[in-house]
């Protein structure tokens, strides 16, 4: 399983973090590596002002002032009211009114809320010429007809209207610059030459530009930071989809069928036991999903003959969302076990052990112990607890400070190895959990096999796929593929992909 985003363009994990094809698909070119396929800025840093206004004394003008000043900037702030403002700014800014803050820089930071901006307007004639970087966000997806960097540019005509650093938070500004340069920074303008100078502003504060365009794509900009986990909506979706399709199956098997058939009540298991057994089911299928979408890649791949045939969209959407997907796998398995360690502590489980004990006493049992159920309950744990292990340490690795102290070996040996690994022992703890009781014909009520058969129906299909891709046969065509020698009836024309496939590394979203 592959619960990390990728670290850098060499780099091809498992997942894919959520990548702004969730978002839309707006008309750019920027790379899911996080880097603009622009040319570089023509502008040079000898370029760039030496002074930049910010207008605004908020948490975000703390925030850019403080980034400015660490990167050699000198910035005088615009504030309503300059000596209260000046308590919360270092000593070295100049703190004072609109109007001076705009004579003394040709680059300005707007850090003021739409509502605000109406107060710009008898401030337009110091505007004339210079570059507005507008950094305003809405309360919610697509809040006013047009953009805020749209309405700002029909405010102030004769100034240059760009929008960025708004996905930015103001906390993140004021962190350590040298830790930070794969933070995208996404930049629109009408003209080229203002987008070209705050990206090369962008490079100079440690920040990734991605040249998104003109300014029409300002509403695509100021929707990223308002947008509730956009990435997330499918994986959760398939989560709640799986839960109530697995909740639902132990409940009529374990709950309706004895009530029906022997008029025995034992709802009181729904709190606990069903719940206990939805977990596990779900966790092991959504890992297998994890691993499912990267060996349909490869069938895609194979079958084409080519690395360059654009995925369909559905599995370019399933690939993008495996790390999601592993991430509530992990969450769902670790709720699993804090349920497991609190089945002993029922007020059931007590009534069920001393009704056994009487039993025994009353058969005149003196050791009812068995040897093949000690053994097999012995395993289940053992496989449990190494392949919870296993993911938490897969969990561990989606950490940014401790993904990039790994190399790339030791990356995909981690998040592909042992995510199998992680998979076939789960798959294992499912086994020895039903152990006989699949062949039982008692176990299948309502003629319905028991839950743990229907949940590792998948992840045995995906173990046996990748037996299949490990051939000699298989690896080495897939592996020669991978490496764009073209073995399919297209050699003699190349295939691009179209779309934002195109940005996404064939190796990167199909290794194993």
């Amino acid at each position: 399983m592959d619960i990390i985003s990728m670290k850098g363009c060499s780099r091809s994990p498992v997942f894919l973090t959520a990548s702004s094809s969730h978002l839309g698909h707006p008309p750019t070119c920027m790379l899911h590596c996080g880097v603009s396929s622009t040319p570089a800025a023509s502008a040079v840093p000898g370029l760039l002002p030496a002074t930049v206004a910010v207008l605004g004394s908020g948490d975000f003008s703390k925030g850019i002032t403080s980034r400015l000043l660490r990167c050699g900037f000198k910035v005088v702030v615009g504030s309503r009211r300059p000596k209260l403002a000046s308590h919360s700014f270092p000593h070295v800014v100049d703190v004072s009114h609109y109007e001076e803050a705009l004579r003394k820089s040709n680059v300005v930071f707007l850090a003021l809320h739409r509502e605000h901006y109406s107060q710009l307007w008898d401030l337009k004639h110091l505007m004339a010429g210079k570059v507005l970087v507008d950094v305003s966000n809405n309360r919610r997806v697509n809040q006013y007809p047009e953009s805020n960097a749209e309405y700002l540019a029909s405010l102030l005509p004769d100034s240059v209207v760009v929008k960025g650093f708004n996905v930015i938070s103001a906390w993140a500004m004021q962190q350590s610059h040298t830790k930070d340069a794969s933070t995208q920074v996404f930049i629109c303008s009408d003209s080229i030459e203002a987008r070209q100078l705050i990206m090369e502003l962008a490079r100079r504060l440690n920040f990734q530009p991605v040249d998104m365009g003109p300014l029409s794509l300002s509403r695509y900009i100021e929707n990223i930071p308002v947008q509730l986990f956009p990435a997330w909506k499918g994986p959760v979706l398939a989560a709640v989809a799986l839960s109530i399709f697995f909740f639902g199956y132990s409940f009529v098997r374990d709950i309706i069928q004895p009530y029906v058939k022997h008029k025995q009540s034992d709802f009181y298991k729904i709190p606990v036991e069903i719940v206990n057994h939805t977990l596990p089911t779900v966790a092991v299928t959504l890992l297998a999903l994890v691993y499912l979408a990267g060996q349909l890649a490869a069938a895609h791949q194979l079958y084409y003959g080519t690395k360059y045939k654009q995925f369909p969209h559905w599995l370019e959407g399933w690939l993008q969302s495996r790390k999601q997907l592993g991430l509530i796998s992990f969450f769902l398995a670790a709720v699993h076990v804090l349920y497991s360690l609190c089945l002993p502590l029922r007020r059931s489980e007590r009534y069920q052990l001393l009704n056994a004990a009487y039993q025994q006493i009353h058969a005149n049992v003196e050791n009812s112990w068995n040897e093949e159920e000690v053994w097999r309950v012995e395993m289940y744990v053992s496989f449990g607890v190494m392949s919870f292990g296993l993911m938490s340490l897969l969990a561990i690795t989606s950490i940014p400070s401790i993904s990039s102290a790994l190399n790339w070996r030791e990356f995909s040996f981690i998040q592909s190895t042992l995510g199998y690994i992680a998979l076939l022992i789960a798959t294992f703890h499912g086994l020895l959990f039903g152990w006989k009781r699949a062949f039982d014909q008692d176990s299948y009520r309502f003629y319905l096999p028991p839950s743990f058969v229907v949940s590792l129906a998948l992840p045995v299909c995906v173990i046996l796929g990748k037996v299949l891709m490990l051939l000699p046969c298989v690896g080495h065509r897939l592996h020669r593929i991978r490496k764009g020698q073209d073995t399919s009836p297209y050699k003699g024309r190349r295939l691009e992909p179209v779309g934002s496939a195109a940005n996404i590394s064939p190796e990167r979203v199909t290794i194993m």
